[in-house]
């Protein structure tokens, strides 16, 4: 069987995410709705997007649109079709008549609900359309959330859900999950309990909700929104919703029937129009006092309103058990809630799902946690948590756990894919170095490196790891949602508030070592980037000898945003890249012009397609939709380049001040027009003299060293400004840059 053709029932915003995705993957779809023209009109959100759903804008192509009507017959030229209603029984069901008259034999026809049981979907099907009908559940937004649900019945052919599921992992690029059939399935069944045990223990032990969610976020390895930040995101009117559809179908006797029920302070927000981001303002809103924005938060206990507290929290060591065993209201609160969660998770299986591990990855790639349930129960130690836990009765997966008390419980992670991860190769891999912010394991005859910081920042640490690791093959890679954001910029202003700029130079040039290491090692290097790839991160890449990149990547040189300059080889490695095109070779001042628009205006690429025309990335690296093949990917490359010998160092003729000056009569134009400001002209013009070479001609060679210096003169003298430390300091407070 095979998958040549897709119609997608319903263009709203699943159904349109799930026919963006197809496109993706050159999948010819058909969108059908009520009408063409609301299907059009799909289509073209669909082109809008910002993210952007497509991976290029020219795969809209692959989008055909119609109506239910008039257009119906496509489906028997369908080999999958995907319902994509409103969650109405009888609508569905009414489609479902249809596609069941007119399918091909053989087609799966498949659901997007993402509350629904299988068991009333296909009620009215016969016994062999029940065969091929699943749930495919989809998170949204569907190109950036990995995990995918494939929910099966006792009916179903197993060989077609197997094959759909490689389908969807290899070709999709979706973590691809099956499960049993039951309320929530795996993902939102988890992730709402903890969300309302998280919520209902703030309550009950009088907490803030800045306390609740400073805890209930990255100290938990859960993301930094927390769970109040989390319900206004998703919106309190719909989680009471969400609320009251799993309280409806489980049992009375379920744990979740406790923290779903109503409460009060919630039900009022609902009434009062507050219902998170998309209304008037939810447990957090945004206040205008003296014509400022003055961010507030609500009283759990009185309702009132008053502004956000920041939770400074400090941590002797990072990690669930340091976090568990603190003596005060945050470790109570935090293995409260952690203890609750892996009690919830535990009492589940077998019915859920028949592996545990299904249950933590469905939590890593559908609400982006860092470990699941039985991850977390791992880090913290069985012998530890039993020594805490005071009842677990009637929990069969702990009773036997306490009779074992086996440590090494967990076992095999990603038990859901056959492709050889680096969750897997981890747990197999010789830990052979590391330190705080990056771990080098070695794998048969090959290194990886993880960063392992915050939005992995780069630092001296992450240095010194790179560096140790080219004694071997190496790949970059991490399991974490990023590759790296670039370099730490706290680490950068701790020594600039204190005037210690030599120890900013003496940074620089060390990541100017290690990137010129990587690119000449004896050894090939391949770096596999997914998630954010900025500044720093994109010099790591552009030194590597190869590269796997995932397809959702941002990827670009944002420096001049905080008031600097690539100082890594970012400006050397982006003119080289350019003065190779056919351009650069009939006009020296072609490249670093062009390098110069796409750093100084710090462009991003939020894909490999977007990214080739900048060459961020080049024409020959590998492109993968599925994240959990870059791994496999990369030691490919590394096997196909066995003979490996490190390239020739490059030269460059640059022609000086005469593009220096075409570069100045830009910035001059933009200064006058106020596009710029004074920083901004200051920044730019030292991007402009490290562009076009400084003080040569292009009759003269300048080496990778020349350009090296060039790039670390300009970021030591914008170091040292207050303007780039405004900016920076700007960046790092709100996360967005300051024009000054």
């Amino acid at each position: 069987m095979e998958i040549k053709k897709v119609v997608v029932i319903g263009s709203g915003t699943m159904g349109s995410g799930i026919a963006a995705q197809l496109c993706n993957a050159n999948i010819p779809v058909t969108l059908l709705d009520l009408t063409t023209e609301i299907s059009e009109k799909a289509r073209e959100r669909i082109q809008k997007s910002r993210p952007p759903l497509l991976i290029d804008k020219s795969k809209i192509n692959n989008i055909n649109v119609g109506n239910i009507n008039d257009n119906f017959n496509l489906v028997n030229e369908a080999d999958w079709i995907v319902e994509a209603v409103v969650e109405r029984i009888d609508i569905k069901h009414q489609i479902y008549e249809k596609i069941f008259k007119e399918r091909k034999a053989g087609s799966i026809v498949s659901s997007n609900t993402s509350s629904i049981p299988i068991s009333i979907l296909s009620e009215k099907l016969s016994t062999e359309d029940k065969k091929d009908f699943c749930i495919t559940h989809f998170f949204n937004p569907v190109r950036y959330m990995d995990l995918l649900e494939i929910v099966k019945s006792e009916n179903n052919d197993l060989a077609k859900i197997n094959f759909l599921k490689k389908f969807c992992e290899e070709d999709l690029g979706k973590g691809s999950i099956v499960c049993n059939d039951t309320p929530g399935f795996l993902g939102n069944r988890i992730g709402v309990y903890a969300m309302q045990v998280a919520m209902t223990e703030a309550f009950r032990m009088k907490l803030s909700i800045e306390e609740a969610d400073a805890i209930f976020g990255r100290p938990m390895g859960i993301p930094k929104t927390g769970v109040f930040g989390l319900y206004d995101l998703i919106g309190i009117d719909l989680m009471a919703d969400v609320l009251k559809s799993f309280i409806k179908e489980l049992s009375k006797e379920d744990e979740f029937q406790e923290v779903a029920k109503e409460i009060p302070l919630v039900k009022k927000l609902i009434e009062t129009g507050y219902t998170g981001r998309k209304g008037k303002g939810g447990f957090y809103r945004m206040n205008k006092v003296e014509n400022k924005k003055i961010l507030e938060a609500i009283n759990l206990e009185t309702g009132e309103y008053s502004p956000t507290k920041k939770i400074n929290i400090k941590f002797d060591k990072p990690g669930l058990q340091s976090l568990i065993n603190r003596k005060d209201k945050y470790g109570d609160y935090a293995w409260s809630v952690i203890s609750k969660i892996i009690k919830y998770a535990s009492s589940l299986v077998p019915g859920i799902t028949d592996e545990f591990n299904d249950i933590d990855e469905a939590m890593r790639l559908g609400f982006n946690w860092n470990k699941g349930p039985f991850e977390m129960l791992e880090e913290i130690g069985v012998n530890n948590f039993f020594d805490k836990i005071e009842n677990y009765k009637g929990n069969k997966f702990l009773e036997d756990l306490a009779v074992t008390k086996n440590e090494k419980f967990h076992g095999v992670r990603q038990k859901y894919t056959d492709i050889e991860t680096l969750g897997k190769v981890k747990k197999t891999a010789t830990s052979i170095d590391g330190n705080s912010s990056a771990k080098i394991y070695r794998f048969k005859d090959y290194n990886i490196v993880e960063f392992t910081t915050k939005a992995n920042a780069l630092d001296y640490n992450s240095m010194d790891a790179l560096k140790k690791a080219t004694d071997k093959p190496l790949i970059i890679i991490n399991e974490s949602m990023q590759f790296s954001a670039g370099v730490n910029l706290s680490y950068t202003m701790e020594f600039a508030e204190k005037g210690d700029f030599k120890s900013i130079e003496k940074f620089v040039r060390y990541f100017q070592e290690t990137c010129k290491n990587l690119k000449y090692s004896d050894h090939p290097v391949v770096s596999a980037p997914s998630g954010l790839t900025l500044g720093g991160g994109f010099e790591v890449l552009v030194h590597s000898n190869f590269v796997a990149s995932h397809t959702n990547i941002v990827i670009g040189l944002v420096e001049t945003m905080v008031g600097l300059i690539p100082a890594g080889g970012g400006c050397k490695e982006m003119l080289a890249r350019w003065l190779e095109t056919e351009e650069a070779k009939n006009d020296p001042h072609y490249a670093p012009l062009k390098v110069f628009d796409i750093i100084g205006y710090g462009k991003t690429a939020t894909s490999p397609v977007e990214a080739e025309p900048m060459k961020y990335l080049r024409s020959e690296d590998k492109k993968i939709m599925s994240r959990n093949s870059l791994l496999e990917v990369s030691r490919k490359i590394l096997e196909e380049n066995r003979d490996f010998k490190p390239p020739a160092e490059n030269t460059f003729n640059l022609p000086g001040k005469v593009v220096k000056d075409e570069m100045i009569k830009l910035l001059d134009k933009l200064y006058n027009e106020k596009v710029i400001l004074d920083h901004g002209m200051k920044v730019a013009t030292e991007l402009a003299n490290v562009l076009s070479g400084g003080d040569t001609t292009i009759d003269k060679t300048l080496s990778e060293e020349d350009l090296f210096k060039l790039e670390l003169n300009a970021f030591m003298t914008l170091i040292e400004t207050k303007e780039t430390q405004d900016r920076i300091k700007h960046t790092l407070t709100t996360g967005k840059p300051l024009v000054n």
